[in-house]
């Protein structure tokens, strides 16, 4: 079995979708990122990539490469899966928590949750999504941006 930590962050503001989990969140500003920007998805990327030992999401999707401008960020989590197939490896579970102050996710966590589980190939109840604030302390209390922190599970298939 192989651990994985991820962490991502994007700054908040006006002119784009907010996109978590693959979910289109209504609110009036969203991520700012080269791809979608969805931290919730790159946080459960780098879990997984880094568990592999396949390093993170911008030595594999770089923000110089054109190729990912505007990507959807679960079509790079398909990619990362089949870098996990060719080595054998299966996802376990994951555990993930977005830090947002605004807005109200928790009527979200499960859409995010069922689409996450899809890319992955995995059942109900193998991703586990929380929701918190900041108590409106730091850039993501104040408003200015979304992190999220994923855990995973790595586990070698059998021949």
């Amino acid at each position: 079995m192989r651990i994985g930590h991820g962490y991502d962050v994007h700054r908040l503001t006006a002119g784009r979708k907010l996109i978590l989990g693959g979910v289109e969140i209504p609110y009036e500003k969203g991520l700012l990122g080269h791809s979608d920007a969805d931290v919730l998805t790159h946080a459960v990327m780098d879990a997984l990539l880094g568990a592999a030992c396949l390093g993170d999401i911008g030595r594999c999707f770089p923000d110089t490469d054109p190729a990912y401008e505007g990507a959807d960020s679960l079509l790079l989590l398909d990619r990362v899966m089949e870098m996990l197939r060719s080595r054998r490896l299966s996802v376990g579970n994951v555990d993930a928590t977005i830090i947002a102050q605004r807005p109200r996710l928790a009527p979200y966590l499960e859409e995010m949750a069922r689409n996450l589980s899809r890319h992955m190939g995995l059942a109900d109840g193998y991703v586990n999504l929380k929701a918190t604030t900041e108590e409106k302390l730091g850039f993501t209390g104040s408003g200015e941006g979304i992190a999220a922190h994923a855990v995973c599970l790595l586990c070698r298939e059998q021949a």
